[in-house]
């Protein structure tokens, strides 16, 4: 299969990128910079050169693929606190891929996140994949235009990521943002107790749930690359703690900028649907096995954020 990827080069795409490589697929990555374009260029893709702006050339590279995994997502924009601005540029986008996509059955996957589920109302129990919200807003309303387009003809499919996907590839994500925020205020900060849950999923058992929703998942179906369903976020705030060498003590969301939101939700997420569905099962290590492997604390690879 032709597979246009979006956030090709980035922490996702570059794990996503090799897996559909590995398993006979072509890939042609969206590149807005010299960089990315030579970084997909080595990896063995073939690279369309434009941002996610660019609407008319997101159409044709769509129309000329026989599917596409949707990756890229404007982070900047959400970490200046102008989410609704990156939530309409996304909506924009899977619109256009809509309509270079309709009425021909090609695969379409999508990307949202379990932390929906906590916005949506689920509490007291674990998230799954068969939790679907109408009329909430943040990414709910995108996921659902993503799922959605299975009325126009296409096989879509949308992956919510958890908070937390780590690895030795994840150098901007939550986990590097709450380490540099660490080291920056000497304290590993939880909001209350910490008693609160974070589901987390390696980057490669994520990449792999990409490619087998590309290759097989159903119309409409949302997907879990959850291995840990739900870690205390004190348990995580203590980790990054020992990692940094900063106590772990409660602290104002606010001292965790735009992530003092995410950093009070209580959304543990399941991953049955999704192995019933794949196939799939997670094989790499855990959150806290991860990050006491100490790659996250290597100081030259961490992003300060305040």
């Amino acid at each position: 299969m032709k597979v246009f990827v979006t956030g090709a080069s980035g922490h996702i795409g570059s794990a996503v990128v090799p897996e559909l490589l590995d398993h006979g697929h072509t890939v042609v990555g969206l590149a807005r910079s010299d960089a990315s374009a030579a970084a997909l260029q080595a990896a063995g893709a073939e690279v369309h050169r434009g941002d996610l702006n660019d609407l008319d050339g997101l159409r044709a590279a769509a129309a000329a693929a026989d599917g596409v995994i949707h990756l890229a997502y404007d982070h900047a924009a959400m970490m200046r606190g102008a989410m609704g601005e990156a939530l309409a540029l996304d909506r924009a986008v899977i619109a256009a891929f809509g309509d270079a996509l309709a009425d021909s059955g090609k695969p379409f996957v999508g990307t949202s996140g379990t932390a929906m589920l906590a916005v949506g109302g689920v509490t007291g129990r674990a998230g799954t994949e068969d939790d679907v919200f109408d009329d909430v807003g943040h990414r709910v309303d995108n996921e659902n235009a993503a799922a959605n387009l299975a009325d126009r003809g296409i096989r879509a499919s949308v992956v919510r990521l958890p908070p937390t996907v780590h690895s030795d590839l994840d150098k901007h994500g939550f986990v590097p943002l709450l380490i540099g925020i660490a080291r920056e205020k000497g304290v590993s900060g939880y909001i209350g107790d910490g008693a609160n849950r974070w589901p987390a999923g390696h980057t490669l058992d994520a990449a792999r749930v990409y490619r087998l929703a590309l290759e097989s998942a159903p119309a409409r179906a949302r997907l879990h690359p959850v291995g840990d369903e739900g870690v205390p976020f004190k348990a995580i705030a203590e980790a990054i703690g020992r990692g940094v060498g900063v106590p772990a003590a409660p602290v104002a969301p606010e001292e965790l900028g735009f992530l003092g939101f995410f950093a009070a939700l209580d959304s543990p997420a399941s991953n049955a649907r999704t192995r019933e569905l794949l196939g799939w099962e997670p094989e790499h290590p855990g959150l806290l096995e991860d990050l006491a492997a100490g790659h996250y604390f290597v100081e030259a690879e961490t992003p300060a954020a305040s």
